[in-house]
């Protein structure tokens, strides 16, 4: 069944809006937004993924074909197109996609003279947001206008990052944008959660990133750990999250405990 089939009788309920978000590219965003729905979806879970990054790799993630389409995200921030016209079915039976295109890049500037340019995000989702159990919202690796009108139409932020050398690097400014939103913008706004991504038991770097991370966001991380696995990397290539691409990995275990652990945050 598609979309339009599912959505009736579904009874409107209280969303999860989260903004996948790390200002530094290569930390694992698009990964976390086609695995971790997918295995919400796994779990029964309704789910909507807003891809908001102009490299559209959530949307090729899912094998969606940029080729193909009519109207992708930008054409509902900018020309008014309803955003529930745009949805697409995924292999997955409980999710569903908002496309993105690399067209979406232009809108980072033409946002700037839209009255009420923050909140556009926000009305669209809004207006649709409560037919699923989840909206996850893959940001752009940058803090301009796109960043914004994601944190102002989220809930909470989800942050990947990644094991590596100056992981923290940037966070500080990060967590001062989420601070100036919560402000002036979105009262409700906070941290849902912090995943390790790219995790590595055998080394000693993978272990101090995480120390370094825990200590500085506390009980907000993720007590699972996203390892590095070959099966993560090649999915994409083949439209499919990992749980169908590879079952039963290690990534794909891990992502399906990760979804287990955010259902029970709410």
């Amino acid at each position: 069944m598609s979309y339009k089939d599912k959505k009736r009788g579904y009874p409107n309920r209280e969303s999860q809006v989260l903004a996948i978000i790390n200002q530094k590219g290569g930390v694992g965003k698009s990964t976390t937004a086609v695995n971790l729905s997918a295995a919400l979806g796994e779990l029964k879970k309704k789910v909507l993924v807003i891809d908001f990054d102009p490299q559209g790799n959530t949307t090729s993630g899912y094998g969606i074909s940029k080729d193909d389409l009519e109207n992708d995200v930008y054409d509902v921030i900018m020309n008014d197109v309803p955003i529930e016209s745009i949805i697409q079915d995924t292999v997955e039976p409980y999710v569903f996609v908002v496309p993105a295109t690399i067209q979406l890049a232009g809108a980072e500037i033409e946002l700037v003279s839209v009255m009420a340019r923050e909140n556009v995000l926000k009305a669209a989702v809004d207006s649709i947001k409560d037919e699923f159990d989840y909206v996850l919202i893959d940001c752009p690796p940058s803090l301009g206008l796109l960043t914004v009108n994601a944190l102002v139409a989220a809930k909470s932020l989800l942050i990947p990052i990644q094991c590596e050398y100056y992981a923290l690097e940037g966070l500080t400014k990060l967590i001062e944008s989420m601070k100036m939103v919560k402000t002036r913008l979105n009262p409700k706004l906070r941290v849902f959660g912090v995943v390790m991504t790219m995790y590595d038991n055998r080394t000693t770097l993978s272990k101090q990133v995480v120390e370094e991370v825990e200590n500085y966001f506390g009980n907000d991380v993720f007590k699972t750990y996203i390892p590095r696995n070959v099966k993560i990397a090649e999915a994409p290539s083949h439209g499919l999250p990992v749980s169908l691409y590879a079952h039963l990995s290690k990534g794909s275990l891990a992502y399906d405990k990760l979804a287990r652990e955010v259902t029970r945050r709410g």
